[in-house]
């Protein structure tokens, strides 16, 4: 005989609560649905496990037998859950991982790395702070972030790292402008122009490359910082207040009247890298699985980091 296991948690809530209207509720389905599932078990059964009044319902004398099996069979099926989800948050493939950045999830290799971790650990649950530079390595240090992606190469007192990938220096330009013609711009085209930054992270990096290809005795860029998010840059580009750059990742949105170039000297792209951050004594096992996907993606004789995978 096949019984489904909600069908047992219809009738346990319908005894503890004197009700088929409250048991409904209390588990979230339609009265009439539950009133005729339990009708079926009953006659699935050959017993009659409630009595059906005005004030409600009350159970049989088999039917508080039934009752008090179906509370052993929930309570030996709840430990079993808990036992095995403790076993899969030991293993790493289940409880959750908190990851610190401040680069555009749009496109670029951390969504590409956090697509494919939630494909291969789906009961793992994600969750993303974005902010400034101290802040994710302030919660490194306090314990609410497990990992920090990040440009650069900030070096926090007791913490591991791994270089990861780099990514392109991109010119973003009002879509009128002149050098929209050229599939690919050279900074030496840029010298005259006027630079939208942000004020927060990656910011000043980008400004340091800016001033590092541009700047000559007496002859700085002209650069305009604004506090606001690098989204909101894109957007002022677009309104036709200037040119900006930015990480190869921010190209996977869109904005009105922005238009994306690569910038490129001599010696072909620019890029600026990428590096992970954590602490050694982390525990989190979700975190290990992470870091191990990391060093797939980005193995050392591709990243530069020698034998060891490039942890430091």
């Amino acid at each position: 005989m096949s019984i489904e296991l909600k069908h047992l948690r219809y009738a346990e809530a319908a005894e503890r609560h004197g009700s088929f209207r409250k048991a409904a509720d209390s588990l979230a389905v339609k009265q009439s649905n539950l009133s005729r599932r339990i009708q079926a078990l009953e006659d699935q059964l050959g017993v009659k496990l409630f009595e059906r009044t005005n004030g409600g319902v009350r159970p049989t004398p088999a039917g508080r037998d039934f009752v008090y099996g179906v509370r052993r069979i929930l309570d030996e099926l709840q430990t079993v859950t808990v036992t095995a989800s403790a076993k899969a948050a030991g293993r790493g493939e289940a409880g959750g991982i908190t990851i610190g950045f401040y680069t555009s999830l749009s496109a670029g290799n951390l969504r590409a790395t956090l697509v494919d971790y939630a494909r291969r650990f789906p009961q793992v649950e994600i969750s993303t702070i974005e902010g400034s530079r101290a802040r994710p390595f302030g919660g490194i240090e306090n314990g609410t972030i497990d990992i920090v992606i990040v440009t650069g190469e900030p070096a926090p007192d007791g913490s591991r790292s791994m270089m990861l990938w780099s990514e392109r220096i991109i010119v973003a330009l009002p879509e009128d402008h002149p050098l929209v013609a050229n599939e690919i711009i050279y900074w030496t085209d840029l010298k005259r122009e006027r630079f939208l930054l942000s004020e927060r992270d990656p910011g000043p990096e980008i400004h340091d490359i800016l001033v590092a290809k541009l700047a000559s005795p007496g002859d700085l860029p002209d650069v305009v910082r604004h506090d606001v998010s690098p989204e909101n840059i894109k957007s002022l580009v677009g309104a036709g207040r200037g040119v900006s750059l930015m990480c190869e990742a921010c190209m996977g949105a869109s904005y009105a009247g922005t238009v994306y170039r690569e910038a490129r000297d001599g010696n072909g792209s620019t890029r600026i890298g990428y590096r992970a951050y954590w602490k050694d004594c982390n525990d989190n096992a979700a975190l290990r699985y992470f870091i191990r996907l990391l060093e797939e993606r980005c193995p050392p004789v591709a990243n530069g980091n020698g034998p060891r995978g490039g942890v430091s």
